[in-house]
């Protein structure tokens, strides 16, 4: 007896056609199918809420501990196969979740261990910006008269001098001084914009960017001061007045700064005294802070909205890198 099809309504080019096209589709194992790759083991998530509490306790050195402890590892063989991902992206969740290592750096009492928090995401690439212009001392002229000054910057020198009583201390003049920091390379562990919290953190001296020149530590450790890491403490320290003609056309605040300048003078062997020198000195690290930050006042810019929304010192690094990195 013939077979019957199983297709009767249907003519015989038709059911011939339908046929070779229901027994042509391949037919795959379960196991073989692609693993979503956004999906992370159990193990993982559990990891990372280590990480989460640590950041949420500002515990550094134990964020900083676990992101170094990561790695990606091989799926078990009974979870992968070859057409599966086998290892955990590695943009996920780590591209978003380093960052935030430097939201626990302003509870950290060792500077050193902040400064291991920067050298971290930079040797993975994060921080691309951090420290570029920190040669930037070496260059240009080491005496800056008057009309150096004025034909370099356009400024008189009698918009530089800070007022006894001025208006410093907003968050967008902090933060210049922030971004003079960070371009120069000195790890910053945070910014204070109120005096009285500043206070009962227990840190010294006015609110502010709170920042750590390794060099210049070390130095003063051993009792010397060498020109080339005074000359860039002083940028870092006169990028507040910068910042204040930037934004005021002339300086308001910066007394405070000014007698840390004089303090620092008498350190360097030998010790700089004449006050000549020393206005020359302060002239040339104004100039070279003044125009660094014109240069870049899109990153400023960004990194001032995200400080004045309230973001994370994290995010407010991660703005100059995007602002400096899109060519702004």
């Amino acid at each position: 007896m013939a077979s019957r099809s199983a297709f009767p309504s249907l003519s015989p080019t038709l059911r011939r056609s339908v046929a070779l096209t229901k027994t042509s589709l391949p037919i795959r194992k379960p196991s073989t199918f692609r693993r979503n790759p956004t999906l992370l083991p159990i193990k993982a998530l559990k990891e990372w809420r280590e990480y989460e509490d640590a950041l949420r306790e500002k515990d550094l050195a134990r964020a900083l501990r676990f992101l170094r402890s990561m790695e990606l590892e091989p799926l078990p063989a009974e979870e992968s196969s070859v057409d599966s991902v086998s290892y955990v992206p590695a943009d996920y969740p780590r591209t978003a979740r380093d960052w935030e290592v430097l939201d626990a750096c302003l509870n950290a009492d060792d500077m050193r261990l902040v400064g291991s928090a920067y050298a971290f995401l930079q040797d993975r690439g994060f921080l691309p910006n951090f420290g570029k212009f920190k040669n930037i001392v070496l260059e240009g002229p080491r005496e800056v008269t008057l009309t150096v000054l004025k034909e370099s910057t356009g400024l008189e020198a009698s918009k530089l001098a800070p007022k006894k009583w001025g208006i410093s201390g907003s968050s967008r003049l902090l933060l210049i001084g922030f971004l003079g920091a960070y371009l120069m390379g000195c790890p910053i562990r945070g910014v204070i914009l109120d005096p009285i919290v500043a206070m009962q953190m227990g840190i010294q001296g006015q609110a502010g960017t709170q920042f750590w020149d390794e060099k210049l530590d070390n130095e003063l450790a051993e009792g010397r001061l060498s020109s080339t890491a005074f000359d860039r403490y002083c940028m870092v320290l006169f990028a507040g007045i910068a910042a204040e003609v930037l934004v005021y056309g002339e300086a308001e605040g910066g007394e405070n700064d000014e007698n840390l300048f004089r303090s620092l003078c008498v350190l360097l062997r030998p010790p700089l005294t004449v006050m000549q020198v020393m206005s020359n000195q302060a002239r040339r690290s104004v100039m070279q802070s003044y125009n660094l930050l014109k240069w870049h006042k899109n990153a400023h810019k960004a990194a001032v909205k995200a400080l004045e929304s309230g973001h994370s010192l994290g995010v407010v690094i991660r703005r100059i890198e995007e602002a400096m990195s899109s060519g702004n």
